[in-house]
């Protein structure tokens, strides 16, 4: 068995066993249904073929040209690091960096580390900076937004079609094919084994019996007495991953607010301002987000428009409207169906990082549209105000608790409701 006896559901903090999974077998948890663990058959080999296939494509896809455009007998060549280094140098380093992070750094840094780890677990060894790297492999995962990228080149040539040629390079294929790559090593790596051969610093075997004074960890999932846990003197620290240990995401109320309503004052001119101007043949255009639907309307390719218009419209405004109504169901303690609550949660989680599929698109017509005069495309200001709603959105889900959820029907709870994340003492005799 490749995980601890005992787990507490990140989403409803629910203590209980984990049962001996079949292969390929999930188990859910008893109160609120998310996924605990996931049986992975052979995972550690998979993973680190995948990982090594992922490598070599990860590579070529960044050395060869990506898209080629050509107008009127006039050709431009681009690669994944184009776009980013033209936004920078007009100026837009908030969207280069972005756009660079999670397109190129992310991705690649997490094929870098999962190596890192596989090899030694492969090879029988437990490096002591192992836990530490893993933990950053967890870190990085949903700020790889490789698909999402892989969409906003779809828009983009469709954008394009009528103004000029474009041809795809042997990094686009490359590229297309890291994605599934890295989505399969993703699916095939199994945490459960990874931690299951860190050893801990601390002894933390002793059984924990109903009544008893218990932490989890939030990486590991290591569930342990509190006088097990590893203190540095300011902060209890996790004996195997030595992450902070907190009952709770610190000061998850406060931060989810101050982000929500910072991602609702900069949502507005993000729909309002143009977030590029195209030059076509000495002629001047501003698009705004809407105005992109509606080209994709008028052009008769409305299955595309109709996913921008949910991508980059109406999924920000979703998962605004989602943390709103969280956050004042947890503020006024409601006991309404805290299971669907919980489900929306993961629904924030799931799609905000789609919205980023108009960013792309901007950073690849500046790209390829480089003809002076002829043609060009300049990012705007609405393309920055996007592009921070979408990470503050993203941020504000991370901050959130949806164990604050559950915590109104704990009758005997005794800790931090209002998303302190301090470690009060909490009943341990939760079990299922």
């Amino acid at each position: 068995m490749y995980h601890d006896e005992l787990t507490e559901c990140l989403e409803c903090g629910l203590l209980q066993r984990n049962p001996v999974l079949p292969p390929s077998g999930t188990a859910e948890c008893a109160r609120c249904g998310g996924v605990l663990h996931r049986d992975r058959p052979d995972s550690l080999n998979r993973t680190l073929a995948l990982t090594l296939a992922g490598i070599v494509l990860f590579i070529v896809a960044n050395s060869f040209p990506f898209l080629t455009f050509e107008m009127q007998g006039q050709l431009t060549e681009s690669t994944l690091m184009t776009g980013v280094i033209d936004l920078y140098q007009a100026g837009n380093w908030f969207i280069s960096g972005v756009v660079l992070f999670t397109s190129v750094l992310a991705p690649g840094i997490q094929l870098a580390l999962l190596l890192l780890v596989l090899i030694p677990l492969r090879l029988g060894q437990m490096p002591a900076w192992l836990p530490r790297v893993f933990r950053l492999v967890r870190t990085l995962t949903p700020w790889g937004m490789m698909d999402v990228f892989m969409l906003g080149i779809l828009v983009s040539v469709v954008k394009l079609s009528e103004m000029a040629t474009i041809i795809p390079g042997t990094s686009l294929f490359a590229f297309g094919v890291l994605i599934l790559v890295l989505a399969a090593a993703q699916s095939a790596l199994d945490p459960d084994l990874v931690w299951s051969r860190v050893p801990p610093l601390k002894d933390v075997s002793r059984p924990i019996r109903p009544g008893d004074d218990h932490v989890a960890c939030d990486v590991c999932e290591l569930v342990m007495h509190r006088d097990s846990a590893i203190d540095d003197g300011r902060r209890l620290r996790c004996p195997r991953c030595m992450d902070v240990l907190h009952g709770r995401k610190p000061n998850s109320l406060q931060r989810t607010w101050a982000l929500v309503l910072a991602a609702i004052v900069f949502y507005v001119p993000a729909n309002l301002l143009p977030i590029m101007t195209v030059t076509s043949l000495g002629r001047t255009q501003s698009d705004t987000i809407y105005s992109g639907v509606v080209f994709l309307l008028t052009h008769g390719m409305w299955p595309l428009a109709i996913v921008v218009f949910v991508a980059s419209i109406f999924v920000p405004l979703l998962k605004l409207l989602i943390l709103l109504t969280l956050l004042l169901s947890v503020h006024f303690r409601c006991s309404w169906s805290p299971r669907d609550r919980t489900r929306l949660y993961r629904v924030t989680e799931a799609i905000g990082r789609w919205s980023m599929v108009d960013v792309y698109v901007v950073t690849i017509l500046v790209a390829l549209v480089r003809l002076g005069n002829l043609a060009s495309v300049q990012a705007e200001a609405g393309a920055v105000f996007f592009c921070a709603v979408v990470i503050i959105t993203m941020l504000a889900a991370m901050s959130f608790d949806p164990r604050l959820i559950w915590d109104v029907l704990e009758q005997e709870h005794v800790g931090a409701p209002d998303g302190s994340g301090s470690l009060a003492p909490r009943p341990g005799g939760q079990t299922a």
